[in-house]
Order: C-alpha cells, then sequence, then structure tokens
C-alpha cells in the first residue's frame, strides 16, 4: 500500500510517499479503508523526535512506527475474530498508533466509533484527537457550568476552536484568543467577545475568567493566572509543539500541580484519552450541529509533508487533514 514515512527523525523532508505492506490486525484490531487523516501537533512531534523526552515512547534513534498520522476516518475493510460491533463496510473514526497516513490502518475496536451522519470523511477526520481533547478539558477537567466566564487562548486552532463551542454549549460566555484575521470565525463558534493578540494580552481584564484553558502553550503561568478568578482553573492543553530541548513546551505540565499547591487557583494539565467513548459522546453533538470541524487546508497524500510543514508554522484556522 501507499503511506508517508520516514526512517529517521527530522523535518518534514524525512517524510516520502512508499510502498510499505499492509498492517496485519490482531484479533481486536480493525483494518480500515483510510479516506481522511488529521493532521495534529503529536504527528510533528513523531517526525521530529521532540521534545527529546518523547523518544522514550517513540523510539530513540528512530520511529518505532515509521508510518505517520494519528487521527483518520474511513471505511471498515475487515474485523479480527475478538471485534464486536464493525463489520466491512462501516464508516468509521478514530486512531490509530500504525499510521493513518497510508491506505489501510490498523486500528483498535476501543479507538473506533461510526462516523457522524453528516460528515464527509474529511470532516471526521478532523475530529478525534483535537475535539476530544477540548471535550476533556471543558466536561472532564474544566467541568464548565452555565453563567461562568470561560476563556479559550488559541481559539481558532484545532483545540480552541472545539473548546469555544463546547464551552458555549455548556451555557459559558466566551472570551477566544487568538490574531487579527481570525477573530471573525472565533466569534462564529460561538465567543462573546474575542482578545487580538497582537493588540492587547490575555490579562487584559484582569482576573475575571472561572476557566482560561491554553492551547496554544506559549504563555507563562503567571500570566494566564493574572486571567483567572482567585478560585479559577487554569487548564494546558497544548505544550507548544515547536519547543526544543528534553520537555520543550511541556515544562509548564510538570510545574502546574506544584503551582496549585501554594495557589487557591487549580493549574493543571489535560490529558486525553483516545477512547470510543470521547468520540461517542462527541457524536451526536457533531449529527445536531451543536459543534462542528473547522477546516483550514485539505491536502493530498503525496502532500502530506507540506501539510505538516503549514501547521508547524503555527497559524491554521481550524484543522489540517490529509485525504487518500
Amino acid at each position: 500500500m501507499k503511506a508517508i514515512a520516514q526512517s529517521g527523525y527530522g523535518p518534514a523532508s524525512v517524510l516520502s510517499l512508499r510502498s510499505v505492506p499492509e498492517p496485519t490486525i490482531r484479533p481486536s484490531e480493525v483494518l480500515v479503508a483510510v479516506r481522511a487523516a488529521g493532521v495534529d501537533p503529536g504527528v510533528w512531534i513523531n517526525m521530529t523526535g521532540q521534545p527529546y523526552a518523547a523518544r522514550v515512547a517513540f523510539g530513540l534513534t528512530k520511529p518505532k512506527v515509521a508510518v505517520r498520522g494519528r487521527a483518520l476516518a474511513g471505511v471498515v475493510s475487515a474485523v479480527g475474530s475478538a471485534v464486536r460491533g464493525f463489520a466491512p463496510g462501516d464508516e468509521v473514526y478514530g486512531t490509530t498508533g500504525s499510521g493513518s497516513f497510508a491506505e489501510f490502518a490498523a486500528v483498535p475496536s476501543a479507538r473506533l466509533a461510526r462516523k457522524p451522519n453528516g460528515l464527509t470523511f474529511s470532516q471526521a477526520a478532523a475530529v478525534p484527537i483535537s475535539a476530544v481533547t477540548a471535550l476533556v478539558s471543558v466536561r472532564d477537567g474544566a467541568k464548565v457550568r452555565p453563567g461562568q466566564r470561560v476563556m479559550v487562548i488559541g481559539a481558532a486552532g484545532g483545540i480552541g476552536a472545539y473548546a469555544v463551542q463546547l464551552a458555549k454549549a455548556a451555557g459559558a460566555t466566551v472570551t477566544g484568543v487568538c490574531s487579527t484575521g481570525k477573530v471573525a470565525l472565533v466569534r462564529s463558534l460561538g465567543a462573546a467577545e474575542v482578545i487580538d493578540y497582537t493588540a492587547e494580552e490575555v490579562d487584559r481584564d484582569g482576573p475575571v475568567h472561572d476557566v482560561v484553558i491554553d492551547t496554544a502553550g506559549c504563555r507563562a503561568l503567571s500570566l494566564l493566572r493574572r486571567a483567572t478568578t482567585p478560585r479559577g482553573t487554569v487548564l494546558l492543553a497544548g505544550g507548544g509543539h515547536d519547543a526544543g530541548g528534553l520537555l520543550g513546551g511541556y515544562t509548564r505540565q510538570l510545574r502546574a500541580p506544584f503551582v496549585s499547591l501554594f495557589s487557591s487557583q487549580r493549574v493543571t494539565g489535560v490529558a486525553a484519552g483516545e477512547r470510543a467513548e470521547y468520540l461517542e459522546a462527541l457524536t451526536p453533538l457533531l449529527e445536531d450541529g451543536t459543534i462542528r470541524p473547522v477546516i483550514d487546508r485539505v491536502y493530498p497524500l503525496a502532500e502530506a509533508p507540506d501539510a505538516i510543514r503549514y501547521l508547524a508554522e503555527g497559524h491554521p484556522a481550524g484543522k489540517v487533514v490529509v485525504t487518500i
């Protein structure tokens, strides 16, 4: 099959379109004919091997899995002997560890759900990682309630666009933070107020937000806390994928518990699991229009390296998707 793969860590130039063996499935896995794949910062981390601590999981000297990509949408081609609830021909979406920038992917059935009605494969592929992270942030991490004030930093990005919509749906008054050219988009997603970070900082209004969700990963915790009420919550849903070093932008997540020890504010990182239950919670919201995927650009499989370069520039309005 055709796939975007790499032999060693490095920039997008290490990726190439290759012929690789079609994956074999275990009893608990589903073989999916991939129609579209989402591009997220995790793809960049796997490609570059940075921050270096990530190599403990992904491979010390080269990636354990050569094919890139995690999120996908497609059609079931075959099911393992222990799989229940899926059959060939089903349209599905989810995440894989075998690489989604490929014609086929082996997907654990526990990470797979039926594709929402009314969504294209490209739209569905834009959901599994970013929307799940937003859901975990808004629903589980912050437990957003009606009447609260919620700030979403990076409100036009992959995670942020979903976080704005989910917080609005939960009854919050949302302030989105984005650049000048994305203000109209963020308002259309449900933000009552928008801060243009090229002109003003996030603490413009002082400590008035019950929840601050930072998906951008580049601001000091002290600045985020200045925008948060004395007993509010700061959620770190982004680590800054372009930061180098051992831990890159994820040093803030490590510091968060210690900050909380000495403050009435709760500062915590967000760890979103890749489980079908999250997708199943999002599906009705996608089908009834409560939330919608925002797609910036779509690239064909052969141009996946360009898709990753565009993501690494740091300014997509919504998601970047690769089609197969």
